[in-house]
């Protein structure tokens, strides 16, 4: 007797619980939250991308070419960049793909707290405290049914805020510092390869005096220089680039699909194996 009144406080506490949670908000606003930061996070990443592959189209066959005292230095950014020409357009259909799974993801944010469901699971709470506080009401086969009914509605209505919170938390605690940092190594290519794209804009001077083919040869010895310590450095920045380009894979990757998936999963479980303890009842 004792342990049967116990039983149904659990479950009451349960109940009521759950949907004090459904129609307070308080899950749904913190996950607003997460959802709407790892959104903007995807969105910023996925500009860079873009960016960063426009750039390179632009760059591809182009040449850096000057002349000092006639002599041809030609500096070919295409062939620099052709280690992660592809690699880049792969990464921008990545991050496309990853910021639509977290648009959906505060799309059905949005439909899990729409007031309908929290209505589902407060009636299915209050339809399970009458039947275990009245066994008149629905018998032992009943209560059963009901209380696997209200783990279906918690399931329902809170799969997406779970998910969402879990991912986040993950993401801030052991992957947000690196993505940053992949970020703006990637944004710090893109400068210099726009920078490598307007020297090769520039054009020879024309109809000029001696002294001034001088100073020009002087000019454009110099810059010769400048250009190829620029290129150099762009080749080892390019190949730390590829790097940065696969971590920011894999986080995307696990944030918007490994952990959402793995987060459900647990979660089902978790309602699956107290649904199953209702055969107790």
């Amino acid at each position: 007797m004792k342990s049967g009144t116990q039983r149904r406080v659990l479950w009451t506490t349960v109940a009521l619980l759950v949907a004090l949670a459904a129609i307070s908000g308080v899950v749904d606003g913190t996950s607003r939250d997460y959802g709407d930061q790892a959104f903007k996070r995807a969105l910023v990443t996925f500009a860079v991308a873009r960016t960063l592959n426009g750039v390179i189209s632009v760059a591809q066959g182009t040449e850096v070419a000057i002349e000092p005292a006639g002599v041809g230095v030609n500096f070919t950014v295409g062939q620099v960049l052709d280690p992660i020409n592809d690699l880049v357009e792969r990464f921008s259909a990545v991050m496309l793909l990853a910021t639509t799974s977290l648009g959906l993801q505060n799309v059905l944010l949005r439909i899990s707290a729409w007031w309908g469901m929290s209505a589902v699971l407060a009636i299915a709470a209050g339809l399970l405290i009458l039947a275990l506080w009245w066994p008149r009401f629905a018998g032992g086969r009943g209560e059963r049914i009901l209380l696997r009914f209200l783990l279906l509605a918690v399931f329902v209505r809170f799969a997406v805020p779970v998910l969402v919170v879990g991912s986040s938390v993950v993401f801030d605690t052991f992957l947000a510092v690196e993505q940053a940092a992949a970020t703006s190594a990637l944004e710090a290519t893109r400068v210099d390869i726009e920078a490598l794209n307007q020297d090769s804009d520039r054009q020879p001077p024309e109809d000029q005096s001696l002294l001034d083919r001088l100073g020009s040869v002087l000019d454009e010895s110099l810059q010769s220089m400048d250009v190829g310590t620029r290129l150099d450095a762009l080749r080892e920045r390019v190949s730390n680039a590829s790097e940065h380009i696969i971590n920011l894979i894999v986080i995307f990757v696990l944030q918007t699909v490994i952990l959402p998936l793995l987060f459900v999963w647990a979660f089902a479980e978790l309602l699956k194996s107290l649904a199953a303890r209702t055969t107790t009842l």
